[in-house]
């Protein structure tokens, strides 16, 4: 599994209805897209715990293949000519687990950046993390969340998508307008190693 999110922020009197109504006619495109687990289609709206305009897309891809196809196919050149080519950050899979709401589509999400100390040890650092994966796995509300780790700048994710607002939880807040999840069931459940 691999993870993947671009961040487009927009002016803060951005008319966020224009994101809205993109994705309303985009966001079905990729929803059989190869080697797509999850493309949650997020934004952040000023004023609303948010302090800026956001369109915000999380992938989990269950193939590098598939995420190679996107980003040098016509789907990510439409954004690069509509909003300028945005840095692609990308994290290897931890681990990924479906909730207690999986049947549900989910309303909000929450990602929360976790830096990995130059003092601590890797492996307990990442354990750490897993077990706090764990319990967000099994929070009510959830749908499914997946924890993922940056080993160039030691920066771990938690994602999670909620059937409802997000929990009182560390890190931000997004609305998820669209969820694409062709693979999901292709994403391998529980710790990747």
């Amino acid at each position: 599994m691999h993870a993947m999110q671009y961040e487009i922020t927009l002016h803060a009197d951005y008319d966020m209805g224009v994101i809205r109504d993109r994705v309303a006619a985009k966001g079905p495109l990729l929803d059989d897209f190869p080697g797509l687990g999850i493309k949650a289609y997020l934004i952040r709206e000023r004023g609303e715990n948010s302090p800026v305009n956001q369109y915000a897309p999380f992938y989990l891809w269950s193939t590098p293949q598939g995420m190679n196809s996107f980003l040098w196919g016509p789907g990510f050149q439409g954004i690069v000519r509509d909003f300028g080519r945005p840095e692609v950050r990308h994290w290897a899979g931890l681990s990924y687990e479906e909730g207690p709401s999986s049947k549900a589509l989910p309303r909000t999400a929450t990602r929360r950046r976790v830096p990995v100390p130059a003092s601590a040890a890797p492996a307990d650092a990442v354990g750490a993390a897993l077990e706090e994966s764990s319990r967000l796995a099994k929070a009510p509300g959830a749908v499914a969340t997946a924890l993922a780790v940056d080993p160039r700048h030691w920066e771990l994710i938690h994602f999670t998508l909620w059937d409802r607002l997000a929990p009182e939880e560390p890190g931000e807040r997004f609305e998820v307008l669209h969820l694409s999840q062709p693979g999901r069931g292709d994403l391998r459940k529980g710790r990747q190693w």
